[in-house]
């Protein structure tokens, strides 16, 4: 049976290993999970409750448009109900956003590296990948290189801010430089799942050029510093004329009833938000010191994960560290590493393994 040819170049997701086959691989009795940006202080109390209440109807099928999440958010954010387009986590929103816009011959940018998905949709749907290696020294985004990648055929421009794996911070007003240089038919998606970690500047968002800039798309996410990761709801706040475009690709009941209930709960707890911001932070700072103590370059992270360079074989080190009950992220660059910033103890404890394992 023949597939289609452009998934011949492309490797399904794999993500961390559970905890549950590395307790059995390795014989271990605890481990713990720094792979993939979880939040380690759980989600709002207050969203259980909600999920357990809304047992009672699963053979209802979801609200397909999602009309009270998006009532929530426009609220949240003094914005039109139309302006959002929700998906099962930012994975099917970039999914969606792909398949209505992309054709054989668009072109994408993106940065290198960056969060593999944009690219992944797009070689999918035909569209050509053009990347730009991140500044060396500090691991920006090179905006000027993504600028001059410009050319006919560039449909969508992505800017992951903060950017993941890097962890680093583009501040606003050199978005909106960048921004108004972009031509209007070129869309501009910035993705701002890590937005609730920044502590860079007071608001670390581009909300602000939505107006003034109508190519602009903000992407959002309850997985990460809401700590909703395993119920997958992720939204875009849209330019409003790709409203009904976006909906004809989306599929039609693709955010479940629990999960639309519960991200409406999560919204309205901005005290769990501001305690996971903060903690992060303080911890932050000492994964930050700890690399400087042993001379590593790392890039300077807002977000809940830091990406620094071992200057050993990165998969060794990882395998190293899988043994010992830690599950961390390596292969996205040679000899660096992932690390999702826990809690203290556990921060603690992989970072002596890591002074043992480095020497």
């Amino acid at each position: 049976m023949k597939t289609k040819e452009t998934l011949n170049s492309l490797n399904p997701y794999v993500p961390g290993k559970p905890v549950a086959d590395v307790l059995k691989e390795y014989g271990l009795t605890s481990a713990v999970k720094l792979a993939s940006n979880e939040n380690p202080y759980g989600y709002s109390k207050q969203v259980k409750e909600t999920i357990v209440n809304g047992l009672d109807h699963l053979e209802i099928y979801p609200d397909g448009g999602a009309v009270q999440l998006k009532a929530a958010l426009a609220k949240f954010y003094n914005l039109a109900p139309e302006q959002f387009l929700v998906g099962s986590g930012l994975d099917e929103v970039i999914q969606i956003v792909s398949r209505a816009l992309l054709n054989t011959g668009d072109s994408i940018i993106i940065a290198s590296p960056s969060f593999p998905q944009y690219a992944h949709h797009a070689v999918i749907e035909g569209a050509t990948v053009k990347k730009v290696p991140v500044i060396a020294d500090s691991g920006l985004m090179d905006l000027e290189g993504m600028l001059a990648a410009i050319d006919d055929t560039t449909k969508i421009i992505w800017l992951c801010n903060p950017n993941n794996p890097t962890g680093t911070y583009i501040k606003q007003n050199k978005i909106e430089e960048f921004l108004a240089r972009v031509p209007e038919d070129v869309l501009v998606i910035s993705d701002e799942a890590y937005y609730d970690y920044v502590t860079a500047e007071e608001q670390p968002t581009s909300l602000p050029f939505l107006e003034k800039y109508p190519n602009l798309m903000i992407m959002r996410t309850f997985s990460k510093a809401y700590g909703l990761a395993g119920i997958r709801v992720g939204y875009a706040i849209i330019p409003k004329d790709l409203g009904r475009f976006l909906d004809i690709a989306r599929l039609p009941f693709n955010c479940h009833s629990l999960a639309q209930k519960a991200a409406i709960t999560a919204l309205k707890d901005q005290d769990f938000v501001a305690f996971s911001q903060k903690e992060n932070k303080i911890e932050r700072e000492k994964w930050e010191a700890f690399l400087e103590d042993l001379g590593l370059h790392y890039y300077h992270t807002e977000t809940n994960f830091i990406f620094f360079d071992t200057k050993q074989d990165d998969k060794t080190i990882t395998q190293e560290l899988l043994s010992k009950g830690f599950i961390i992220r390596g292969g996205l660059k040679p000899g660096w590493l992932r690390v999702t910033i826990g809690k203290k103890n556990d921060n603690l404890r992989i970072q002596d393994e890591l002074k043992q394992i480095l020497g």
